[in-house]
């Protein structure tokens, strides 16, 4: 019973991650792994210091990937839509998928039609799932890693 124990409580427990790829990776590796996974960078979009914006010919979103250094700050998600019954569709879609897959409710300090809001606290880092349709159809997912106490 007690070896139990010791492995239960040894067990590596994943970085928190967007996508599969660890927060803890250099930017440089992260952003070749995305552009492996058929994402390109735009570099018209992108302050080669702070951002770079990837979009792919085939995905439905676009990839902010925001860092410091060699440490990444926030990974956004910003989806493409035609309307706002779409990207509504989309939240919802998301929303569900994300309380599935991390087994937690979020915290949903905003729920209007238009504007819905949902916040996911992991165990090292936030997911946040906004959408804000005033003007244009916005759908984002941010992934913010928690900073380390010192």
């Amino acid at each position: 019973m007690a070896f139990l124990a010791f492995v239960a409580c040894s067990e590596d427990r994943a970085p928190f991650n967007y996508r599969g790829l660890a927060f803890t990776m250099p930017v440089t590796q992260f952003v070749d792994s995305l552009v492996a996974r058929g994402f390109a960078v735009d570099s018209a979009a992108s302050d080669s210091g702070q951002t770079v914006v990837l979009a792919g010919e085939n995905m439905p979103y676009r990839v902010l990937v925001a860092f410091s250094g060699e440490q990444l700050q926030v990974v956004q998600e910003s989806y493409i839509a035609d309307n706002n019954d779409s990207t509504r569709v989309m939240w919802q879609r998301l929303h569900d998928n994300l309380e599935k897959e991390l087994d937690a409710w979020p915290d949903c300090p905003i729920l209007k039609d238009d504007h819905k809001v949902a916040n996911f606290d992991t165990s090292d880092g936030f997911i946040s799932v906004i959408l804000e349709n005033t003007y244009t159809p916005t759908l984002t997912v941010r992934y913010t890693p928690k900073k380390e106490e010192k």
